[in-house]
């Protein structure tokens, strides 16, 4: 009996996990306390953010909310970080949750408009190169003006749309029928290579889009939410904050778009791939059918999602509230007027985004241990003390790389209160100030496209219900990330080098 509860037990911890990865987490929390007591708190919080990147990158294995979670409960238990501090992160970060629970459910309520619109883009584009430029260019634009999550939440309802239309028919289920299109036990055998083709025309514009999100997030105040903490210290409005990163924004947005058709016109990188024949009759299939199909009401529903998207649209770009709160006026005015009153027909909205929500807060976590234990001041302090010729492109530099294992957010705001407290004391002028704020935010924005743990955007579609769909995991978000890292930086880098 007491064998039997021992095998439950380890069959209940971490759920369908393998053995060998429940053993990993296993180890790592039996190891911390040892390294702690060894070897101190840097080394040892070093050694969790390593750990807790491992639970990312094998987010296909277990979400990483459990192990990671487990992780950053035990770093608290430590005093790595206390819960004051968990708290404080979370809250300077309040507007991206509410942004979460909010937008991402609104967009939800979007789908049809969105599914509408985008069959007719994907069908009527027959060239690959034209469309992968089309996503990522309109991804670029909305990210300057809206936010980067939500243009991402709108992929990847794009991406669940197309997905579950082709997956249902290859699974031999009729439109009416009620299909899982995460199973693909009754994929027929003549359709599966067109399936493994599909998810891979999917990862690429899928991928097009989420560095979409970053050429454009770093051109505008309003782009990513460090680019507001970093003009409040400098003191520039909307429009002297686009002219003072252009120098940087406007060459990496070119070079971005170039390296897009390069990658599809080669195929590296696992791009290239095209809409496979089959595929392409069933969404015409289906687009015909839908035609067909609809209704006055669901064209009246059609009409408020397009009207809401206007109000969306408006809404953000002129700041009339937090994005959260414009995010909730989407779900009232289109659960109002389309008629979608019940409680369980909304709560089904709020699927997607919780998830990732708590494990942001996890994150957040991880954020303030490193935020107490001062892991990144030694490079602030190193770069600080370089010759003032070289600090902008060491500032790029050393922005990108802890962005690349870390948040692009938290680097941004430890880098810029510092550089706020030198001025302000004396040590740097008002000049090489506004250099190394250009440097600081090109650089937590750009070369943080290098892993999902960067940007929040890449993480959201890395922990997002489509990416198991796709099989777009950790290792092959970073290797299709790879071109446009090198470019983005080299770019950015020669481009910060020249302004001094």
């Amino acid at each position: 009996m007491a064998s039997e509860l021992q095998k439950a037990f380890g069959r209940n911890f971490l759920g369908q996990a393998p053995d060998w990865y429940k053993w990993t987490i296993v180890g790592f929390l039996l190891a911390n306390p040892l390294i702690l007591f060894v070897a101190g708190p840097v080394t040892a919080g070093w050694l969790l953010i390593g750990e807790f990147i491992f639970t990312l990158a094998l987010a296909l294995k277990c979400y990483p909310l459990q192990p990671g979670g487990l992780l950053a409960m035990e770093a608290i238990m430590l005093g790595l970080a206390s819960p004051e501090a968990v708290y404080h992160e979370a809250q300077q970060n309040f507007e991206v949750i509410l942004l979460l629970v909010f937008m991402v459910a609104g967009i939800y309520f979007m789908k049809d408009l969105l599914l509408f619109a985008f069959t007719r883009l994907l069908l009527n584009i027959k060239s690959k190169v034209v469309l992968s430029l089309l996503f990522s260019l309109v991804a670029a634009f909305l990210s300057a003006f809206l936010d980067a999550l939500t243009v991402t939440a709108v992929l990847i309802s794009v991406g669940v749309g197309f997905y579950s239309v082709y997956h249902k028919v290859a699974s031999g289920r009729k439109s009416h029928h009620q299909h899982d299109h995460a199973v693909d036990d009754n994929v027929y055998e003549y359709h599966r290579e067109d399936l493994e083709s599909f998810r891979a025309f999917l990862r690429s514009l899928l991928m097009h889009g989420a560095v979409g999100t970053a050429l454009g997030g770093v051109c505008t105040l309003v782009g990513e939410p460090q680019n507001l903490l970093i003009a409040e210290k400098a003191g520039w409005d909307f429009i002297e904050f686009f002219m003072r990163m252009a120098p940087v924004s406007m060459p990496v947005l070119a070079a971005g778009l170039i390296t897009c058709a390069v990658l599809e016109i080669t195929g590296f990188f696992g791009y290239g791939e095209r809409l496979p024949d089959s595929v392409m009759a069933v969404l015409q299939e289906y687009q015909a059918e839908a035609d067909a199909k609809r209704t006055v009401r669901d064209n009246a529903a059609l009409i408020v999602q397009a009207v809401v998207a206007v109000w969306l649209i408006l809404g953000l770009a002129f700041h009339l509230a937090a994005v959260g709160i414009v995010g909730l006026t989407v779900i009232v005015l289109l659960t109002s007027f389309n008629g979608i009153i019940e409680e369980h027909r909304i709560g089904h909205a709020f699927e997607e985004a919780l998830p990732f929500t708590a494990l942001l807060v996890v994150f957040f976590a991880i954020v303030a241990v490193i935020h107490e234990q001062h892991l990144f001041t030694p490079v602030i302090q190193a770069v600080l003390a370089m010759d003032i010729e070289i600090q902008p492109p060491m500032f790029f530099l050393a922005n990108g790389v802890l962005s690349m294992i870390s948040d692009n957010v938290f680097v941004a705001t430890v880098y810029i209160n510092e550089i706020a407290d030198a001025l302000e004391a004396g040590r740097i002028d008002r000049a090489q100030f506004d250099l190394l704020a250009i440097a600081i935010n090109t650089g937590t924005n750009l070369p943080s496209v290098a892993t999902p743990n960067g940007q929040a955007a890449f993480l959201f579609l890395l922990t997002s219900a489509l990416a198991p769909l796709i099989r777009l995991s950790y290792g092959r978000m970073v290797w299709m990330a790879i071109p446009y890292t090198f470019v983005m930086s080299t770019v950015g880098l020669i481009a910060v080098s020249l302004l001094v």
